[in-house]
């Protein structure tokens, strides 16, 4: 399941009365409900039967890259190590390493969260304030992800990893990041809504500062 989160729920919706029972589904959007303040895993929990088995697949991987075969690392994430080895199975090749945790909704987070902090290096690196900043946003963003993480259930050392720190450092200064070019693009002046319209992907940090300032308050 690879949608903007504002589509999930409806998606879910779609979805539930034609799932077979043990049905695996496997989140790969990044992102967190503005209305709700639920996360992905959260929404599916609750639109889809409780026979299916949900799980997240998430790291510093551009989808451009990964299609190119170029080398890649990603984290499978679900409630248990069985479940999190079956998705490792299923996509472990030549060139993407998958490696398992059993903290998705740290694996989920990290990659949501990481999206504002993006947009936040995008217009310290448009204003162009200099690299001691980007580093300062990069580390303390890292820092109030982990603190929203934790509060919420997740793990602390999950962060650390590449779904984490991983994914962070990838969006916040990877020439691909549709956030960070969101951000860019404030910096140097434009209006987000100019920016959005002109975009032919969905930059998911523009919706999930929403809900990350309203998990911080």
């Amino acid at each position: 399941l690879v949608v903007p989160t504002h589509v999930v729920r409806h998606i879910a919706n779609e979805l539930a009365t034609s799932l077979k029972p043990g049905s695996l589904i496997i989140n790969a959007s990044k992102g967190i409900e503005n209305s709700s303040l639920c996360t992905i895993r959260q929404i599916l929990e609750q639109a889809l039967p409780d026979t299916c088995d949900l799980a997240t697949l998430s790291g510093p991987t551009f989808a451009f890259e990964v299609a190119r075969e170029i080398p890649s690392a990603i984290v499978a994430a679900a409630e248990t190590y069985i479940q999190a080895d079956r998705i490792q199975k299923i996509f472990s090749c030549s060139y993407l390493k998958v490696f398992t945790s059993n903290d998705p909704i740290g694996v989920e987070l990290g990659g949501a969260l990481k999206n504002v902090i993006a947009i936040a290096t995008g217009i310290s690196d448009g204003l162009q304030v200099g690299n001691n900043a980007r580093a300062a946003l990069i580390t303390r963003g890292l820092a109030e992800i982990t603190r929203i993480g934790i509060a919420l259930g997740a793990r602390a050392e999950t962060f650390a990893g590449l779904s984490g720190l991983g994914d962070l450092v990838l969006t916040c200064t990877g020439e691909l990041s549709r956030n960070r070019e969101v951000g860019l693009r404030i910096g140097r002046g434009e209006k987000v809504a100019s920016i959005i319209k002109s975009m032919n992907n969905v930059a998911e940090g523009v919706l999930t500062v929403k809900s990350a300032y309203a998990l911080k308050s």
